[in-house]
């Protein structure tokens, strides 16, 4: 998915805008120069009836008309650097100022995405994606496998590298990960981890806390007034959704309907999600019915983690 169409339009729309405030700068600093340095705006007007000139010259069979025409422009180019800084204006004073003077505040080069539309999509994806503070502070290199001994440091290895996997073929394989097991082993880290990776190449990832996506879900379903659609059809359309703590919600029919038509509607249309649980998985069954857990048992890949706290471990 990488952005949505009105994503792509917003973008757009503010490149269109830096042009325009770039151009009404432009505008006014000639107007200034036109009005304050004598002689600058006559010699404006003598490159352009030199060119005009000369141009109809070999329009109308003159094969020399052009031959100087190069010089005697840069030699006007020269007066007029000449009288800028004689006023004491930087010679490039009526150069138009972009944010990007690669792409000239267009967003492309020849066609390609400039770096800095690119900046722009990550930049966007961050934002959008609930994780900007958090993903500030994490990445891969932070998880560490000191803390894990035994079947605590087997489980800890096979989730690793389901982990590295997952973000490793995520644009050839479709798959979803449950990360489950006992409180502070890891599993939001494990998350937020594949979290950055994703976003940093340029996909869309939507993270909530089970809690947070619920009350999202309820004010939408429940809303009396003009229901605004772009928070559930991100949910469904973002590449990779993580839900975080589920079994932490309130759990009655509405909540479990929601879950249930939420994940089964991402199956449908082949979007990737992501579950931490610290529910076991006979608790999972219990609480959300066999109707998702069979689904659940079908398409994710469970992942357990187990240990100490390592948050008290760390102190925090």
């Amino acid at each position: 998915m990488g952005i949505s169409n009105s994503q792509y339009n917003s973008i757009i729309s503010r490149y269109d805008a830096r042009r325009m405030s770039a151009a009404d700068e432009l505008n006014s600093r000639r107007d200034y120069v036109y009005s304050h340095v004598d002689g600058y705006k006559e010699l404006c007007d003598a490159v352009a009836s030199l060119s005009v000139e000369r141009t109809k010259a070999a329009l109308s069979g003159d094969k020399n008309a052009l031959s100087d025409l190069g010089s005697l422009i840069d030699d006007l180019s020269s007066q007029k650097k000449a009288l800028l800084i004689s006023a004491g204006l930087p010679e490039d004073y009526l150069t138009a100022s972009y944010i990007c003077n690669d792409c000239k505040d267009t967003g492309y080069i020849n066609g390609q995405k400039c770096h800095c539309f690119k900046q722009e999509v990550l930049t966007l994806l961050y934002d959008n994606s609930n994780m900007k503070e958090i993903l500030s502070q994490v990445d891969f290199s932070m998880i560490s496998s000191d803390y894990y001994k035994g079947s605590d440091l087997i489980n800890f290895n096979k989730t690793y590298e389901k982990a590295r996997e997952f973000v490793r073929d995520f644009d050839k394989t479709y798959d979803n990960l449950l990360f489950y097991g006992t409180v502070g082993t890891g599993k939001s880290l494990m998350s937020s981890c594949i979290a950055k990776e994703l976003l940093d190449s340029g996909h869309s990832v939507i993270y909530f806390s089970a809690i947070a996506l619920l009350e999202a879900l309820s004010d939408y379903t429940f809303s009396s007034g003009k229901r605004d659609d772009s928070t559930v059809n991100n949910l469904y359309e973002c590449d990779l959704l993580i839900i975080d703590d589920l079994g932490t919600e309130l759990i009655n029919s509405f909540t479990i309907s929601s879950i249930f038509n939420l994940i089964n509607e991402r199956f449908n249309r082949r979007k990737s999600v992501i579950i931490s649980t610290n529910q076991t998985l006979i608790q999972l069954q219990e609480t959300y019915t066999d109707r998702i857990f069979s689904r659940l048992s079908a398409n994710f890949r469970f992942c357990n983690l187990t240990g100490p706290d390592i948050r008290m471990l760390k102190g925090y």
